[in-house]
């Protein structure tokens, strides 16, 4: 070793170029990250057409294998108060906010989008995040209700996830229309089966990375990456999916997908334009939650107008 190469070791600098480490992106299922059983993998270009990654191309299998997590998870997950589903939900947020900076390069590639408005795509995607957590334990009060009934009885309804819900991410909106999609759906203590963007799949995958490290149980979230005519069709016509959100899906997929959805009665939440942008309603968490009614007797009336 010549002596100006161990003065350069010994204080640390080095001026030989590096190797590119280049990111393996890959599937997130039950909380893991494995890739296509397929071993296939297809090309992420930019808006310029420039190469940036190779991605896993989802299989039948790697379907099957995520919606299986995600019933495994649904249990500890609806049973879990709305309040603890809340913090996760703003830890989410609080990782995200630690990553700004790579998910603004990637929508910004994604999307062909200056820094500027990717950082407010994923500053709003942020934000978002924080707004469904403040959600998670007040949706019951808006929807649920104590009805007058004509009789000594309790008559209540609450709301209640559906359960296993397949979503089709939005194709153009890679970040902000993703979260805007997955977050109602988890809020209100279903578990999903994601579809990322076909097109713009790595804000996805990255996602899943935050999740992973975000006290979100695994199998609540799973992201699948690939064709998304070619993953939807079994979802759409697996029998332990309860509903479906088509916000990804085009017209004539659309209308596939809810045949398929018929057979076992899925709940399909049809594609349709928003502004992901715009403050959202509550209309995607009461999309998927089902309303359960109890009557409970008061006891019978005395003379005196008391029951007891």
């Amino acid at each position: 070793m010549s002596e100006n190469s161990e003065k350069s070791v010994k204080s640390g600098a080095t001026t030989e170029p590096r190797l590119s480490v280049l990111k393996t992106y890959k599937l997130y299922v039950g909380g893991k990250f494995p890739r296509s059983e397929s071993g296939r993998v297809y090309e992420v270009s930019d808006s310029k057409g420039n190469w940036l990654a190779n991605v896993p191309q989802s299989s039948r299998k790697d379907a099957r294998d995520a919606v299986v997590a995600a019933r495994k998870a649904f249990g500890a997950w609806s049973g879990a108060t709305a309040y603890n589903r809340g913090q996760i939900l703003y830890r989410i947020a609080e990782m995200l906010e630690g990553r700004r900076e790579q998910f603004v390069r990637e929508v910004a590639e994604a999307e062909g989008l200056s820094k500027a408005r990717a950082a407010a795509q994923v500053d709003a995607a942020i934000d978002r995040w924080v707004w469904y957590a403040g959600w998670t334990d007040k949706i019951a009060q808006v929807v649920g209700s104590a009805n007058p009934v004509a009789g000594p009885y309790f008559n209540l309804s609450s709301p209640e996830p559906t359960g296993v819900v397949t979503v089709l991410a939005p194709q153009e909106s890679s970040f902000l229309g993703l979260v805007s999609v997955i977050a109602p759906v988890i809020a209100t203590g279903n578990t999903a089966v994601v579809v990322a963007s076909e097109k713009h799949p790595l804000p996805a995958l990255s996602l899943g990375e935050v999740l992973a490290t975000s006290d979100l149980p695994g199998g609540v979230v799973n992201v699948l990456s690939g064709r998304t005519a070619e993953i939807a069709a079994p979802l759409a016509a697996h029998q332990d999916v309860n509903a479906i959100d088509l916000a990804g899906a085009d017209a004539e997929l659309a209308r596939e997908l809810e045949v398929a959805a018929a057979d076992n009665l899925k709940r399909v939440l049809r594609p349709q334009p928003v502004d992901y942008v715009a403050t959202p309603g509550t209309d995607r968490m009461t999309a998927f939650l089902e309303t359960k009614t109890v009557w409970h007797p008061t006891g019978s009336l005395g003379a005196s107008g008391s029951s007891y």
